[in-house]
């Protein structure tokens, strides 16, 4: 049987368009040369080019019917490039983010919206929909497939779907949807997704349908209040809702107040009954000791003219009630200034005013500055009306009730100072006036050098001492401020039973919770250092409490509090006593000084953390500024999933229903100074398996254990823990924990007390297992405002521009930044965006084989799909576009820009081409005439800033096996704790990078080439430290080691610099490298522009008699590349041509058409397929006003690019093949185009950096971004295989190819039977006129001529392979039928066999109907290969036109099986292609 090529055509109807649907049928196997119809559906062009051969072809109509044929009627809006056959492929330039045209992902925003964005597993980055302007998202999480988020907004979705604060998004259907119409009435700072129960919690700052916290059932729809009602107090708000480590609770955080009925009874209340009680006062704020003033300086001015009340001591502490002798009262008609100054140090923690009732007099608002700082202080009160916590500052209120005796303003925490000023702004009637006045202290005090008795107290604070002790005063740093302390002398080696002892007795005027400090002054002001030595401390609380024993240096520099006990102090009468005793330690350090020690006694200061002392006191949690009956809590709350009670938090909350974890709150509460605001609260929550719980946000605690621990704290075993370095020195936003790992953002740049120098920018580590912190790289630049885990990485979302390093070098992250957990290091975060940040989170939970997507939320200036540090791989097998793989690695922007002349473009990096089939026929050369003329510059080189990508070429490191990519440019990056800049090697597999050894580049390079003895060619403008070269250096990737020695350098003209452009090869020369660009000589060569390099003699040559100019671009021609094309500003022999050839074979330059059809010089430039009559070249005119792109068909220069605007500029220009096809058209082919980049502007798609032309129209590609949200550019597309074809391999569906095969198998049978039907008919004619043997009337159903089984073994042969599939070539019909055959041609022999009488030797041997050999027998015979055929198949053997072979099996009409006689190799070959 011959061999069948058929063309048939689809009509078919889509959205009113009438398509014709062409393709082709080769051979009964359809493995070949065939289309998909999904492919044709789809594509924008639906008639492809048909590669056949012409005289075998036969047009066929229409033979198939489709009944039913389902078309997307929106075509893609992208050819499909076929990147597959240019092996691993690369896309450079200057970018940090990159969008295809074909999505729906805008490049600019409206930064006042709030956008949502869609984040894949590999961080490539969606626009989903956008707010109403002010809008904000906050928060997020997903149940099942539906994902919900939450802020303050009222529209969401590109429909603008009303929405209250909160909404649903279902990816599947990209629809969104408002959550009812009586959610929260209130901005939602918090969600939390119960999947387990399919409910949504919701936090934030509302009051219905709960106070700052509802729910959302997803089963029935419908909200409600939780089971506690919610929170009130302060600020209340909920910034977060989490889970505790089992996921069995609920944390909520925030600013809120609880009240905690009390389970516990007080050991004993306030010991102080001379004060009397106010309602302005609390507990804890009269359980602080007054500070003695007696011997201060006191002023109150102006004062009242009536001496009854003008002397401001009286109101210190007043003798009777509010009157005369009692009373201050300012000059009428003014305000007034109360100046005290002690000069000396006070731990103080607040005042005590009452308000004068005289008539006519009264103050209503005042403010407090201390001193020496004039710091106004904010002060904290209990509003006597309300009982509420208020702050204030500049105007504080002072109740003008008369039944508020005083009223107890708090500090946020205790303060050291040495006077303070209180000024009265504020008052009604005559003028403001005082009836009390009081400075109270941090709880209780003792001084070594004098204690005075406190107002209100039965006596003072004492003191009592053994040895000999001396008064020794230093000046300190306050002005006018002496400090004084008692010194006593031992003698080193006296026993501490021997030597000198100081104890302190302070006065406590109530029961409660205390903190001891020793203070111990600095040796540097008594000019004490070497005396020091250290002492030991001991405590005894009293009532029977077991002491507390410390051993504490003095050898320290300047002043220095040291906790000595921590715990319950309970007076128990009158003579109840607290003391503090210091003695030589039993080891005491140092050396001393003449064989003296010196032991010093300062003060000892008391700080109350809480009034509240219970039988569980001294366990380490702080008391509460409560009743007797309750206790207060603040910023957390537990709340069990698994509880059925029904309470109301926003009141008293009974013990039944309190949680150990609850406690946090409580000691929160009381470490805070049981003082709170709007501005102090907790935002993040985590509980570490082992079941400490961490906090975080903005809060500075003052009392307990954890005093001066700021903004992170952590709970264990029922009471706080400091983190080392007493916390975070700003507020924290967000935590992740991941193993024994607390990742931390937020908007702090070191520990509290500093000890990174400042590399916890916006985030940091917590080790817990070494109770450490750690650093992430140098942080980001910026706040950080959300965190989350995915795929092994933790995603940073905030308001920030860059991630920098631990070199503090920023790499490229405007909003979104990633680390990687495993490597430790910034890494690309995949999608590219600049704003502000809000949220990222993960959405549904992935199959096993997926990975994690996510959501992320902000005001966003700029996003792009993609982000890159100027690198992207490209491979096909999207479904209607490439797939994109962003370098894995950030690159750094630190890196010094070099200054280039005028006359320097940009780099376009060629990668060698292939030989081509086409051999021109035309005359492309002009050869030039003598004629004045000047050719133009080439235009200045766009910005191509930091960090970017301008070169890159493939090479297989064979240590590793793998394909990597060397990438040249301007850029910086990090590795093996060291900087490298320029050039460097990208392994795409582990996406890891690595510098090159030796010296380093400085400057920028431009192009970068690998020939066949592994040697890196870098191009540029550029200096090789401590080296010659200039602008070329080469590499011996091998040894990895620069080669200095086998190449001169380049030499610049007069006054400039080199600039190498090009680096390339030809096959013509296989070991010779063409370097092109701006340069005067090669070493001692004349060669300007452009030069050879031959490889093997390391010499130097120039290209016959050379060009004048610069070039900027270089390609090659014809079948083995024997013609190089070179684009620049060329001038030859006095000619401008800017288009020029070389002829290898003859060594001769010429120009390509008329120097006036180009109206510039030419920064790009290439030649499609090595067709000579095939050239582009696109630059910017001679005045650089507007760019062009022109076409060389052969015999002339014709424009192409009219429609390009002026600010565009074209970096390269690049024939690539396509998977679908375009119309065909005099310029290019139909299964090709031409990629144009740069920084690319058009009047019909406005702004692209690469854009596709088929020869009539530009088609928008991509485009990028920078990091600053400006339009990027793309400098140069690389790739692996120097040599492909854009022949295109066609498939059908399927589908359709069973349908044709057995529709082509039917016919085959029918034809195959006719001509059965024929043969029998002629034989049975032939055995009539033969003569007759009586011997075989018997056996005439079985004759030779006329065996059945014969005919059913051609019919079967033919056919099998078109309706069963192809077999073995050596598989044939059953068994018994070729036993039957073989008898019969055993028994008979065949008149139409090879040796029949009837035989006529067929044409071809594809002409015979059935086989002539036997499997089994050694028998070959010779044939001929009429066609070449490609023999890629399995088991098919490769075949050349004119290639002789030995058939060994023909039994099959379709496939031989045969024998190439000169490589031994066997297989089958079409039947049709022998002769």
């Amino acid at each position: 049987m011959g061999r069948f090529k058929f063309q048939t055509v689809f009509p078919f109807n889509v959205v009113g368009l009438t398509l014709e649907l062409w393709f082709s049928v080769e051979n009964s196997r359809f493995h070949q040369g065939l289309y998909t119809l999904e492919r044709y559906c789809r594509d924008y062009i639906l008639i492809p080019k048909m590669h056949s051969h012409s005289s075998s072809s036969i047009r066929w109509p229409s033979i198939f019917f489709l009944a039913t044929l389902f078309v997307n009627p929106t075509f893609a809006s992208l050819p499909m490039v076929d990147f597959s056959r240019m092996g691993q492929v690369g896309l450079a330039g200057a970018f940090a983010g990159l969008s295809l045209f074909n999505n729906a992902t805008a490049i600019t925003f409206d930064p006042s919206v709030s956008s949502l964005l869609a984040r894949t597993g590999e961080g490539a980055l969606t626009t989903l929909g956008t707010t109403n302007a002010g809008g904000s998202i906050q928060s997020g999480c997903a149940i099942n497939d539906i994902f919900y988020f939450a802020g303050s907004f009222s529209s969401i979705g590109n429909t603008s779907v009303s929405a209250s604060n909160i909404a649903s998004y279902t990816p599947s259907s990209g629809v969104f949807a408002a959550l009812g119409s009586n959610g929260p009435n209130g901005p939602i700072y918090s969600l939390y997704c119960d999947v387990s129960t399919s409910q949504l919690w919701v936090g934030g700052y509302f009051t219905s349908p709960g106070s700052s916290v509802a729910i959302w059932n997803t089963k029935s729809n419908s909200w409600s209040a939780p089971p506690f009602e919610g929170f009130i107090g302060d600020g209340a708000e909920v910034f977060s809702i989490t889970s505790n480590a089992s996921q069995n609770s609920l944390f909520f955080a925030g600013s809120f107040l609880t009240s905690f009925a009390a389970n516990i009874t007080a050991l004993n209340d306030t010991n102080n009954p001379n004060i009397p009680y106010s309602p302005g006062a609390t507990p804890f704020s009269s359980s602080l000791v007054p500070v003695p003033l007696e011997g201060a300086e006191i002023l109150g001015q102006p004062s009242s003219s009536d001496p009854q009340f003008a002397d401001i001591l009286n109101v210190l502490c007043p003798a009777g009630p509010d009157g005369p002798g009692n009373t201050w009262l300012a000059a009428n008609g003014n305000g007034a200034v109360i100046t005290i100054r002690d000069f000396s140090s006070i731990n103080a923690y607040g005042v005590r005013l009452g308000n004068t009732f005289q008539s006519g007099f009264g103050t209503t608002s005042f403010s407090v500055t201390s001193i020496p700082d004039n710091t106004v202080q904010t002060l904290s009160y209990v509003n006597p009306s309300t009982g509420q916590n208020m702050t204030c500052t500049a105007v504080c209120p002072l109740s003008t009730d008369s039944s508020i005796l005083y009223q107890d303003f708090i500090f946020t925490a205790p303060v050291t100072l040495t006077g303070l000023q209180i000024t009265l702004s504020g008052w009604t009637g005559e003028a403001p006036g005082l009836h009390m006045l009081q400075l109270l202290s941090s709880g209780a005090f003792a001084s070594s050098s004098g204690n005075l008795q406190s107002c209100f107290s039965p006596g003072p604070s004492n003191t009592a001492s053994t040895g000999q002790w001396t008064t020794k005063d230093a000046v300190t740093n306050i002005p006018a401020t002496l400090q004084t302390v008692l010194v006593s002398p031992v003698a080193v080696g006296t026993s501490p039973s021997q030597g000198p002892s100081f104890t302190w007795q302070p006065y406590v005027s109530a029961s409660g919770q205390y903190d001891i400090y020793l203070v111990i002054p600095g040796c540097a002001d008594f000019q004490d250092c070497p005396l020091r030595t250290s002492v030991q401390v001991t405590v005894f609380p009293g009532s029977g409490s077991q002491p507390w024993v410390s051993t504490i240096s003095q050898q320290v520099q300047s002043d220095t509090t040291t906790l000595v006990y921590s715990g319950p102090i309970v007076p128990s009468s009158t003579d109840f006593v607290t003391t503090v005793t210091m003695t030589l330690a039993n080891d005491p350090e140092g050396t001393g000084q003449d064989g003296q020690y010196e032991l010093v006694a300062g003060d000892v200061a008391l700080v109350l953390t809480s009034a509240n002392v219970t039988s569980a006191a001294g366990s380490g949690s702080s008391g509460s500024n409560a009743t007797s009956n309750s206790q207060h809590g603040f910023g957390f709350f537990e709340w069990p999933l698994s509880s059925s009670a029904i309470l109301d938090a926003t009141g008293t909350i009974p013990n039944t229903s309190e949680t150990s974890l609850d406690m946090i709150s409580i000691d929160l509460y009381n470490a805070l100074g049981a003082t709170t605001s709007s501005t102090t609260f907790v935002t993040a929550v985590a509980q570490h398996p082992s079941g400490t719980v961490y906090l975080g946000g903005n809060f500075q605690l003052v009392s307990g254990s954890t005093s001066g621990v700021s903004n992170i704290v952590a709970f264990s075993s029922g009471s706080f823990i400091s983190l080392p370095y007493n916390g975070l020195n700003g507020p924290v936003t967000s935590f992740v924990l991941s193993g024994n790992e607390l990742y931390v953002g937020g908007s702090f740049t070191d520990t509290n007390i500093a000890s990174t120098q400042g590399k916890l920018k916006g985030v940091a580590i917590y080790d817990v297992t070494s109770n450490s912190w750690k650093a992430m790289g140098a942080g980001v630049d910026g706040v950080v405002n959300s965190l989350a885990l995915a795929n092994g990485q933790i995603v940073v979302a905030g308001n920030f521009t860059e991630a920098l390093n631990s070199s503090t070098a920023g790499v490229s992250a405007g909003g979104l930044a990633t680390w990687s957990v495993s490597t430790g290091s910034w890494v690309n975060s995949g999608g590219f965006v600049v704003g502000n940040m809000t949220f990222i989170g993960n959405g549904t939970l992935p199959t096993s084989s997926q990975k994690q997507t996510q959501f992320v939320a902000g005001n966003v200036d700029t996003m792009a799909e993609y982000g890159a540090s100027g690198l992207v791989m490209l491979s096909s097998g999207g479904s209607t576009s490439p797939l994109v793989t962003p370098i894995g690695i950030q690159l750094s922007s630190s890196v010094t820009n070099v200054s280039s002349p005028a006359t320097i473009t940009k780099r376009y990096p060629h990668v060698r081409r292939g030989p081509s089939a086409w051999i021109s026929h035309l005359n492309i050369g002009t050869l030039f005439t003598r004629q004045s003329a000047t050719s133009s510059a080439l235009p200045p080189v766009p910005p191509a800033p930091a960090p970017a990508i301008l070169a890159g070429a493939f090479w297989t490191n064979v240590s590793t096996s793998h394909q990597v990519a060397i990438i040249g440019g301007n850029f910086s990056f990090s590795s093996s704790s060291t900087t490298s800049s320029a050039v460097a090697i990208y392994d795409t597999v582990t996406s890891s990078i690595s510098a090159l050894s030796g010296a380093q580049i400085s400057g920028i390079v431009r192009a970068v080439y690998v020939d066949q003895k592994q040697q890196l060619f870098v191009g540029g403008e550029f200096n090789l430290t401590g080296t010659s070269a200039s602008g070329l250096a080469l590499y011996d990737l091998s040894a990895q080691q620069w080669d200095t020695s086998s190449m001169q350098p380049l030499q610049a003209p007069a006054g400039s610099s080199v600039v190498v452009r090009s680096i390339t090869s030809s096959t013509y020369k296989s070991d010779a490298v063409i370097v092109a660009g701006s340069f005067a000589q090669a070493g001692s060569v004349s060669c300007q522009a452009i030069c050879l390099f031959d490889t093997t003699l390391n010499q130097w040559s120039s290209l016959g008699s050379g060009i004048q100019g610069d070039i900027s671009s270089v390609s090659y021609a014809g079948n083995n590349q024997d013609i190089l094309i070179a684009a620049g500003s060329i001038t030859l022999g006095g000619s401008t041509t800017n288009v020029a050839q070389y002829n290898f074979a003859n060594s001769t330059w010429a120009a390509v058409g008329s120097s006036a059809d180009i109206p510039g010089p030419v920064t790009a430039m290439t030649v499609n397929d090595g067709n000579s009559s095939s050239i582009f070249a696109a630059g910017r005119t001679a005045d650089g006003s507007s760019p062009f792109m022109m076409f060389w068909d052969g015999v002339s220069w014709s424009s192409v690019g009219s429609s390009l605007q002026g600010t565009t500029n074209i970096s390269q220009l690049l024939m690539v093949p396509l998977l679908n096809t375009h119309s065909a058209n005099s310029i290019i082919e139909s299964d090709r185009m031409l990629m144009i980049s740069g920084a690319l502007s058009d009047s019909s798609f406005g702004s692209a950096s690469s854009i596709l032309f088929d020869g009539s129209s530009f088609i928008p590609y991509m485009a990028a971004v920078t990091a600053q949200g400006a339009l990027g550019s793309i400098s140069s597309l690389f790739y692996s295989l120097a040599n492909f074809s854009f022949t295109q391999q066609q498939f059908l569906a399927t589908g359709i190819v069973i349908l044709i095969s057995i529709a082509i198998a039917a016919g085959v049978v029918f034809l195959l039977a006719l001509i059965g039907i024929l043969w029998t008919l002629l034989s049975r004619r032939d055995d009539r006129v033969a003569k007759y043997n009586a011997s075989d009337d018997d056996d005439d159903d079985n004759s030779v001529q006329h065996r059945p089984s014969s005919l059913l073994e051609h019919i079967n042969a033919a056919t099998r392979t078109t309706i069963l599939g192809a077999p073995g070539p050596l598989n044939v019909i059953g068994a018994e039928k070729d036993e039957a055959a073989r008898k019969a041609i055993t028994a008979e022999p065949d008149p139409f066999g090879p040796d029949g009488s009837n035989y006529l030797r067929a044409e071809t041997p594809s002409d015979a109907v059935v086989g002539t050999m036997a499997a089994e027998e050694e028998f070959t015979r010779p044939a001929h290969a009429r066609y070449p055929f490609d023999g890629t198949g399995e088991g098919e053997l490769p075949l050349t036109a004119g290639l002789e072979v030995e058939v060994l099996d023909d039994r099959d009409a379709a496939w031989w099986y045969t024998r190439n006689p000169q490589t031994g190799q066997e297989g089958v070959v079409p039947a049709a292609y022998l002769y």
